[in-house]
């Protein structure tokens, strides 16, 4: 799965430093050549033979150790990385990284990359509160490096809150995740800040969703005939759940409402299971006026049977019929409600998209809708890649080619990520 992938992986001196032993042991597993880079602090807490023999490789701890090939060895290292990875990120650390000191192994090679880099914080959780914390976290996430949230739980000090370092099923997903998408070079402070981002210039990295609040719908609704029986669609839930991970990624508070999915919901966000078109109605409705953003990806029944059967139709032998009923056009009345919200909607489409597309951004208020042709070979329900046309307000449309539905939502957020921080 990670065949030949070169992965930079740094641990900081965090008592979670424990659980990086195991998320290297399964990324060599998959295939991924690991170099381990480890500060000070960290060499205290796990001893550097542990990363070496299960990596298989040196590791670094001091900068000016003898170097073991000719040229200068951390710029080498930076040069071969698909991914650079620091985990677990203490305050002291992401601090560095973010303003630019590198006085270790560590802090000098992310200086050096431009491939992606993934950073998993750990610390107690008043620390990861702290607005310094949060501000240099933002700082990372406007260059377009990713961030995975820490779960919430017990700590090392006893107490309960938001600041354990995932598990490293967790980690390792998410590595999976950016080297299977095909995920860009992080951009460097120098390409652009978070305010220079805007929804023309799209890709990722332009802006951060710290401290906002979205909303993805995903899957299909289904709405019932009788107790066994009942009306729904095709959607797997892929799209929307690659536009909840891609919202995280960006800082964001994730809330998913999901109706029948065949997919897996991605780690770090909060999922409201729902089954009905009228339950999803409840659901946003309830959170609408704290939220910043709606992605409204999921695929609703348009219709219901007006009279579900409290008991199992029967056969008769007899042609049956079933009266049909129009379900709330949830997204039309969150464009009536909208009040300040950011809104995004998804139109499958079989004939004349971009047109039929246009008619629903007009007719339902929305800020931008994502339109596909489910008969388009690889953009369909249920696959793993989509190709779309945005359609946005002031008129411009946008095609976007064939890609996987994770970088494709990170297209799309990093779009529309300036709009929300405006």
């Amino acid at each position: 799965m990670l065949e030949g992938k070169q992965i930079l992986f740094g641990v900081s001196g965090g008592i979670a430093a424990y659980k990086a032993v195991e998320v290297v042991n399964r990324l060599r597993k998959l295939g991924a050549q690991v170099h381990v880079i480890m500060t000070p602090a960290a060499t205290k807490l796990v001893a550097p033979l542990t990363f070496q023999t299960l990596s298989g490789n040196p590791v670094r701890t001091e900068i000016l150790d003898e170097p073991k090939q000719w040229n200068v060895e951390h710029i080498s290292l930076a040069e071969r990385a698909d991914l650079m990875i620091v985990a677990p990120a203490t305050a002291n650390v992401i601090g560095k990284m973010a303003n630019g000191i590198a006085d270790d192994y560590l802090t000098t090679e992310f200086l050096a990359v431009t491939c992606p880099v993934l950073v998993c914080p750990a610390m107690n959780f008043n620390m990861y509160a702290h607005p310094a914390v949060r501000k240099n976290l933002e700082t990372l996430r406007s260059w377009g490096h990713r961030v995975l949230e820490p779960e919430s739980g017990p700590l090392a000090s006893l107490a309960v809150g938001k600041g354990r370092l995932p598990e490293p099923e967790t980690i390792v997903r998410a590595i999976v995740d950016i080297l299977g998408s095909g995920a860009p070079a992080s951009r460097s402070p120098a390409s652009g800040s978070a305010e220079s981002g805007t929804p023309e210039s799209g890709g990722p990295g332009v802006a951060s969703l710290d401290g906002k609040t979205v909303i993805v719908t995903a899957g299909a609704t289904r709405e019932p005939i009788d107790p066994v029986r009942f009306i729904t669609n095709r959607s797997s839930g892929k799209m929307g759940f690659a536009m909840a991970q891609a919202a995280r990624d960006l800082g964001a508070r994730v809330v998913v409402v999901a109706g029948l999915t065949s997919a897996k919901p991605p780690d770090g966000v909060e999922i409201i299971e729902v089954e009905t078109a009228e339950q999803m109605r409840q659901a946003l409705l309830s959170r609408y006026e704290m939220t910043d953003l709606v992605i409204k990806a999921a695929a609703v029944a348009d219709f219901r049977p007006a009279k579900p059967s409290t008991q199992k139709i029967k056969k008769t032998g007899q042609p049956a019929a079933i009266e049909l009923e129009l379900n709330p056009d949830i997204l039309k009345e969150l464009g009536e409600l909208k009040k300040g919200q950011v809104l995004v909607g998804f139109a499958a489409e079989t004939v004349d998209t971009v047109n039929n597309a246009k008619k629903k951004l007009d007719d339902k208020n929305l800020d931008l809708i994502v339109a596909n042709d489910v008969t388009d070979p690889g953009s369909g329900f249920g696959t793993d890649t989509n190709r779309v046309w945005l359609c946005w307000r002031d008129g411009r449309v946008e095609e976007l080619p064939l890609m996987s539905k994770v970088e494709l939502a990170r297209e799309i957020l990093g779009r529309v990520a300036p709009l929300v921080r405006e």
